[in-house]
């Protein structure tokens, strides 16, 4: 592929319809809400802010139409209840399987969203609102279809600290947390929604960190630091925000395991205002800046003008699958014994996670994972079920520069990490938690660039 010399940074565009719709999410607190092993409560005493679910629609000039969810939920121990939520939705909506994106935000600081967990203290919850959620997808895909407006979609990259890595290694053993000796993937792409006369409709966050800053001490239902990227952003932008979690498995905040909101806060407030300054970058619809002429001064100066650009109005959507071996895995039967055994309410949690993850996998030894590969213009959006390291993201971008790729962790699905080769010999946490093995990364990244480069870019 050959850079385009003219243009100084890509900002790929998408001209069609477009609406965004939001409705709150948040649950009883009565509801199951155990997230981390170390808590030692079941459920949360109070709301931090409210949980969201997102709708947004966008359609193209012959009619194909794609739809983005996105709700601040943590993430599926149990593929059934993902797969039933979303079939409901593509049943009550005719839409196809390609269609649709569910994406969840990753908060650790929401309700369990596990039918599996029905037993637990305000698990018989759990099903009613699993409902809730279904249904209330539904209502804003049908509210969004009737407001519907002709826009622009504009990208453009920023960058935000935030986001550190995480593979910790101290004292001979490896720990998640901040480990200031690795540089940290630190991209932030912002796409902002323009109509016709350049009002903002929405603005699109697609950063990576994992919202882990409120954590086992916390007792508060949160959207973790999306509830004040929000804020930030629509006081500014008078618009919806949405969030879409990247390539986050080995990246966090360096200050994270808090009960305390105003770090919460903080977090949110840095993206928010990171996201603020790369939309200030983005140029208005279907324009860039070109180069034109040298002209001789005091120096020699080069004169960059802005021109306008053809609308792109190309979409597409497809699901490639990329075939990955399992690692050998405990039976359901050993780690139920297991579980039934244990005393340690730490441990305990970790069998009954692993416990529905085998459940998730059965008898197989092999699985074909879906990838989700859309085309707006010439932007690329990328998403997938697990937690992806985010050096595929990095390579991703690195091999397609002219275009703005959007990658997405925890869409459609969720099953463990996937963390790259050279780290399989090591004992931490995302190598002992996937049950892929090793080597289904770079399947993941090599599946996927060859499924790009047979994109109209």
């Amino acid at each position: 592929m050959t850079p385009n010399k003219n243009q100084i940074t890509p900002n790929s565009t998408f001209s069609g319809s477009f609406s965004v719709v939001t409705a709150d999410i948040t649950p009883p607190l009565s509801i199951y809400a155990r997230n981390w092993g170390a808590s030692a409560h079941d459920r949360a005493e109070a709301v931090h802010r409210p949980l969201w679910m997102q709708c947004f629609l966008m359609q193209s000039i012959t009619d194909d139409l794609l739809v983005w969810f996105t709700a601040d939920l943590g993430w599926w121990k149990n593929n059934s209840d993902e797969l039933s939520l979303r079939n409901y939705i593509l049943t009550k909506t005719d839409l196809k399987e390609e269609q649709v994106l569910f994406c969840l935000s990753h908060t650790h600081a929401g309700p369990s969203i596990c039918s599996a967990d029905k037993d637990k203290p305000g698990g018989d919850q759990i099903a009613p609102y699993l409902k809730f959620l279904a249904e209330t997808a539904v209502s804003l895909y049908e509210e969004g279809r009737r407001k519907m407006q002709k826009g622009t979609l504009t990208w453009g990259y920023g960058s935000c600290n935030l986001a550190t890595k995480r593979d910790f290694f101290v004292d001979g053993t490896y720990l998640i947390g901040y480990d200031p000796t690795q540089k940290a993937d630190d991209t932030l792409l912002v796409g902002a929604v323009r109509d016709e006369k350049g009002k903002r409709l929405a603005i699109l966050v697609n950063y990576a960190c994992h919202p882990t800053t409120f954590a086992h001490e916390n007792k508060m239902l949160s959207p973790d630091y999306i509830g004040s990227l929000r804020e930030v952003v629509e006081t500014y932008s008078g618009c919806p925000c949405l969030f879409f979690q990247g390539a986050s498995g080995d990246l966090a905040p360096k200050e994270q395991y808090v009960a305390d909101p105003a770090i919460v806060d903080g977090h949110g407030r840095r993206l928010g205002h990171a996201t603020i300054a790369t939309l200030e970058s983005i140029p208005q619809n279907n324009m860039g800046l070109e180069f034109k002429e040298a002209l001789i001064s005091g120096a020699p100066l080069a004169l960059w003008k802005p021109e306008a650009k053809a609308p792109n109005h190309q979409m597409g959507a497809q699901i490639i699958h990329v075939e990955m071996d399992y690692k050998e895995l405990p039976s359901e039967d050993e780690l139920l014994e297991a579980y039934e055994k244990c005393e340690d309410r730490v441990l305990k949690d970790r069998l009954w996670r692993k416990i529905n993850t085998r459940r998730a996998i059965g008898g197989k030894k092999t699985e074909k994972v879906p990838v989700w590969i859309w085309q707006l213009g010439n932007a690329v959006v990328i998403a997938q079920a697990n937690e992806t390291y985010s050096v595929i993201q990095e390579q991703l971008r690195s091999a397609f520069p002219d275009n703005n790729i959007v990658f997405i962790n925890i869409a459609n699905g969720y099953v463990g990490y996937l963390p790259p080769s050279d780290l399989y010999d090591k004992d931490m946490y995302a190598v002992w938690q996937t049950p892929y093995a090793k080597g289904s990364l770079e399947k993941m990244i090599d599946r996927i660039t060859e499924a790009i480069q047979t994109l109209n870019l």
